[in-house]
């Protein structure tokens, strides 16, 4: 073999080896640390877009984390332990503290929360719950709602006894009979329902819709935020193809998600925490994005959060959360 023969089947052999990697590095995923509740608004199209290749398709690898509550989601990703997270009204609370920043919204949490009470321990109306205990987790979905239906009926907040716990043990606390009425978000209903047939259901979020409406969505660390914009528009694609998937087959994808990663929740009981949420196809949420609709909704529960932690100097909705990458991801 003279050397031009020798050069020639070198670089060949180098283009075939280039060529056999090239696979390889192409499948290189990107890893992104997600914290989520495990709850149909919060996780639906996080299963969906997983089942469905979504986020594989755009390159990315998520690393799932299941937490109990919003709050505790955030002190994780206050600590570092991960780099986004998905949660429920919450969602409104850390980020005005400077502490994490909101870009995307998952629905409308329209009926998840409600309020039950004992009939049996004299609760029959709102006006009956004055001076009685009254357990919830509070700073969450459920604690917003509660006080919103309060003041909706003209009690003060202060004229009944609020009972922080999370909200295994609240449930727990009201089945017992420890207390006469809890605020629970779904599907906590289901165990009241199922082990306290009795109960009554005295109202839900959806009563005070959109005057105060309670939304979730996704929020991302602020270390994280802005070199990390590529992949977080890459999270928004996947997310909005598995969205739009939902609301176009919602009873084929309550089904997938029921056996896939509800199973120990009847199909019935998936399909009713389905509908009490409100969501729009990825298009619709550009128009609520651009004409401030998701920012007034995002400080109405602030304002809550704030006042409730007697914080006066916070940053407000138009600060914290950043419209501009999904509505420049979705075109």
């Amino acid at each position: 073999m003279d050397r031009r023969q020798f050069l020639t089947t070198t670089a060949g052999v180098a283009l075939g080896g280039f060529a056999a990697s090239a696979p390889a590095i192409a499948q290189a995923k990107t890893k992104v640390r997600v914290g989520y509740l495990h709850t149909v608004a919060v996780d639906g199209q996080i299963w969906t877009g997983m089942d469905r290749g979504s986020f594989e398709k755009q390159g990315l690898d998520l690393e799932l984390r299941q937490f109990n509550t919003g709050l505790e989601i955030f002190q994780a990703l206050i600590g570092g332990s991960l780099d986004v997270l998905a949660t429920g009204a919450v969602l409104s609370n850390f980020p005005a503290r400077g502490q994490g920043k909101v870009f995307l919204i998952n629905d409308i949490e329209v009926a998840t929360a409600q309020l039950w009470v004992r009939g049996d321990q004299g609760i029959k109306s709102f006006d009956d719950l004055k001076g009685k205990r009254i357990a919830t987790a509070t700073g969450t979905t459920a604690h917003v709602f509660l006080d919103k239906a309060l003041r909706a009926n003209k009690i003060d907040p202060k004229e009944v006894e609020l009972i922080n716990q999370t909200m295994p043990a609240a449930v727990t606390a009201f089945i017992s009979g420890a207390v006469p009425a809890v605020a629970l978000w779904v599907p906590f209903n289901v165990t009241v329902r199922d082990k306290m047939p009795g109960a009554v259901k005295l109202a839900d979020a959806s009563m005070y819709y959109p005057q105060a409406a309670i939304i979730g969505g996704w929020a991302a660390a602020n270390d994280y935020y802005e070199p990390n914009k590529e992949t977080l528009g890459k999270l928004i694609k996947g997310w909005a193809e598995a969205n739009d998937y939902i609301i176009a087959n919602s009873a084929e994808a309550m089904e997938k998600l029921q056996k896939g990663h509800y199973s120990q929740t009847p199909l019935a009981d998936i399909n009713e925490s389905f509908k009490a949420q409100k969501m729009f196809t990825s298009g619709e949420w550009k128009k609520l994005y651009t004409d401030g609709t998701v920012t007034n909704w995002l400080q109405q529960s602030t304002d809550f959060f704030m006042a409730n932690a007697g914080i006066k100097d916070f940053t407000p909705a138009s600060k914290y959360f950043d419209p501009s990458l999904y509505l420049k991801t979705i075109a």
